[in-house]
C-alpha cells in the first residue's frame, strides 16, 4: 500500500486510521530519513488512543511507554542506539515481549536483536508531503494492513 500524504494533518490522519486498526500486541516498524515524519505519524496512532499530550520522539530516552483506554503502548526511537544489544540493558526484550503495541523508529539500528515487525512502513520525502509505504511481515501484519486499506480515506482522495 503506498499513500501520498499531503500535509502534516493528512500524515496525522494517516496515523489515526492506522492506529484504529492496530489492536492488541504488535509491532510496527516506521523507516525514513530524519524529518520525514516518523514521530508525526505516531503522534496519529497515539491520538487514535486517547492521547491528547505533546509526542516527542524518545531520541534520548529511547522507549516512551503509554497507558491508553486499557492498551500499552511503547514508542522507541533507536537512531541513536549505538550498539543493537544495548537494547537488552534498557529492557527491550521485556517491552518488546509484552502484551503491547509498539512503534519503533529506526528498525535497522536494532537489526539482529529486534524480532521481525508486523508492518513495515518507510516514510519518504515527496514534492509535496510525504509518501507512506506499508507492507506486512506477517499474518497479523497482513491483518492490518488489510483492515488499513478499508479503512484509509484520504483528506484528498489520493490513495
Amino acid at each position: 500500500m503506498q499513500v501520498t500524504l499531503p500535509n502534516e494533518d493528512a500524515q496525522v490522519a494517516f496515523g489515526e486510521t492506522l492506529g484504529r486498526v492496530l489492536q492488541g500486541r504488535g509491532r510496527v516498524y516506521l523507516e525514513g530519513d530524519l524529518g520525514a515524519g516518523k514521530t508525526t505519524l505516531t503522534r496519529g496512532v497515539l491520538r487514535a488512543y486517547g492521547y491528547q499530550g505533546a509526542v516527542k520522539s524518545p531520541t534520548y530516552t529511547l522507549i516512551e511507554p503509554y497507558e491508553l483506554n486499557d492498551q500499552r503502548l511503547y514508542h522507541l526511537d533507536l537512531y541513536r542506539l549505538g550498539d543493537p544489544e544495548e537494547l537488552e540493558f534498557i529492557g527491550g526484550r521485556d517491552v518488546l515481549d509484552d502484551e503491547a503495541l509498539c512503534l519503533v523508529e529506526w528498525p535497522s539500528r536494532g537489526e539482529g536483536w529486534l524480532p521481525e515487525g508486523d508492518l513495515h512502513i518507510h516514510l519518504s520525502v515527496a514534492d509535496i508531503g510525504r509518501v507512506a509505504s506499508v507492507s506486512a511481515e506477517t499474518e497479523r501484519g497482513q491483518q492490518w494492513l488489510s483492515a488499513l486499506e478499508k479503512a484509509w480515506e484520504s483528506p484528498v482522495g489520493t490513495k
